[in-house]
């Protein structure tokens, strides 16, 4: 177990290089394979971690370059923990799901791996500069991926997802860099640990600015009204594996660096920038949930939901108390579960008929009941129905955000009846009335493969909406932690009475 987050990291980039060699024809069973071994090992994570346990566990460190405090220093928490595992076990199902005739399937498993690999590696590094690194390479296989097995603008989608994300992240490094200055001047060494830099102190000008560069890069990945346009056209263009990883793990990069970085580095300016942050999410969730009504197309009334619900999200995160930051890390893994499934289910459909326009269908629920009962589930797990996991995160999020600001709520609550209206009309203009198009009866339902991809997502929509415990005792004891840090290190007393702890924590 001493060195399980390292196996966890380089495993699937070992497993990548020797997939150069394997024969086509078991790439895929190879991938699963892989896949399968890493989703094994986060789950021993899980299990060997303790929930008592608010701090880094399973931590390992190297020193790499000691003039500059750079090291291979990684760590997890009840934060990452769980994102983790959901990054490898989204991964897996991925796979499952690729059709056997997929174009260079060896070539599609390699950039998996890949990808997984610094996927895993962002979420458990506790080095600033080593997180960079991953951070970047992350867009590498991703790039390939929309870029080789896209819709007919993959280019275009590829190189503006690119552009987008590599701007921000140039912009980071300076922050991350700048940082590293700042401990070097009053401390008299260099380190980029930023544990190390949860201790420092930091004038509320140097808090504004590096706050400033850190949004940056997160804002865009998340990604933030006005940063969003990048998001659509990315999904639009991308394969059903490559939306599936997106909305499900790499967006959730960005909402983690501002739990991880931003907050208990710079707790003042976090707070300053409070009501910006809220007024672009709130528009953030009213603006796209608006445009996901206004879609034609199936795929892309999921992903400006996507976005809607990222929105959300960013209100928990700068909620600053227990239930908003803890709700909003639980809504991360829903958020991924649930848009993760909605995806690889249009893409079910695409795969069979060529086209996602909902004008298309029709009797969809006569024609393929099972379809159509899993994707009911998952539109209501969406929008937030009771019993299912997306009911979980936001309820929590609205609970703490209600402490901040009433209206605010109110209108960050509007997610809930707009979303279920657009998603009420996509499921009803595709599953039910006439069958639109004669050949649309010959449709089959699910098979094998696809139900061996989407019956654990549905298990774990129902199992944590109805029983969140196990999950949420690991976050609220890491968030409680976080938010102690963050107190402890304002040096404003309106920062201190704006950031909330459980009075449990706070005994």
């Amino acid at each position: 177990m001493d060195a399980i987050l390292s196996i966890l990291i380089f495993f699937p980039a070992l497993a990548g290089f020797i997939g150069f060699g394997i024969d086509k024809n078991a790439a895929k069973m190879y991938g699963i394979s892989v896949a399968l071994i890493e989703l094994l090992l986060s789950l021993v994570l899980w299990m060997q971690f303790d929930p008592s346990n608010a701090g880094m566990q399973f931590t390992e460190k190297v020193s790499l370059i000691a003039d500059f405090g750079i090291s291979y220093n990684v760590g997890v928490d009840g934060i990452s923990l769980f994102i983790v595992i959901m990054a490898t076990l989204i991964t897996l199902l991925g796979i499952i799901l690729l059709r056997e005739d997929t174009k260079n399937m060896k070539n599609m498993i390699v950039s998996l791996l890949f990808l997984e690999m610094t996927m895993v590696g962002v979420f458990v590094t506790l080095d600033a500069i080593i997180f960079y690194l991953f951070w970047e390479l992350s867009l590498v296989p991703m790039l390939y991926i929309i870029g080789a097995w896209g819709g007919k603008d993959r280019v275009y989608a590829a190189v503006k997802f690119f552009l987008y994300t590599f701007a921000g992240s140039l912009v980071m490094l300076v922050g991350l860099l700048a940082m590293a200055y700042l401990y070097h001047q009053a401390n008299g060494v260099w380190t980029f640990n930023i544990l190390d830099w949860y201790t420092l102190p930091l004038t509320e000008g140097q808090q504004f600015w590096l706050f400033l560069a850190f949004f940056a890069g997160f804002a865009i990945k998340v990604p933030m009204f006005p940063f969003h346009t990048w998001l659509p056209w990315a999904h639009g263009q991308a394969p059903t594996i490559g939306s599936v990883i997106l909305a499900a793990v790499l967006l959730k990069m960005g909402t983690y660096g501002f739990v991880r970085f931003s907050l208990p580095i710079l707790p003042d300016a976090s707070v300053t920038f409070t009501p910006f942050i809220m007024t672009l999410s709130i528009i953030m969730v009213i603006y796209t949930a608006m445009v996901a009504f206004a879609q034609k197309d199936m795929k892309q009334v999921i992903a400006y939901s996507s976005v809607s619900h990222m929105g959300v999200i960013m209100l928990g995160v700068f909620a600053m108390n227990a239930e908003g930051l803890g709700g909003s890390v639980f809504l991360m893994l829903s958020h991924g579960i649930v848009s993760g499934a909605l995806f690889m289910l249009v893409g079910v459909i695409y795969e069979r008929t060529g086209t996602k326009l909902m004008s298309e269908f029709g009797g969809l629920a006569a024609v393929m009941p099972v379809y159509a009962t899993v994707f009911g589930l998952m539109l209501m797990a969406s929008v937030g129905l009771p019993l299912t996991i997306g009911f979980v995160g936001e309820f929590l999020v609205l609970l703490g955000f209600y402490k901040v600001s009433v209206i605010g709520t109110i209108l960050a609550g509007t997610t809930i009846i707009i979303g279920s209206v657009y998603m009420l009309a996509l499921f009803k203009k595709s599953f039910f009335g006439p069958v639109r198009h004669e050949k649309n009866l010959s449709l089959t339902d699910l098979d094998n493969r696809e139900l061996t991809a989407l019956i654990p997502l549905v298990l774990i929509v129902v199992w944590l909406g109805i029983y969140p415990k196990p999950v949420l005792d690991p976050i609220n004891n890491s968030v409680n932690h976080l938010l102690t840090q963050m107190k402890d290190k304002a040096i404003n007393v309106e920062t201190k009475e704006a950031i909330i702890i459980s009075k449990k924590e706070a005994e």
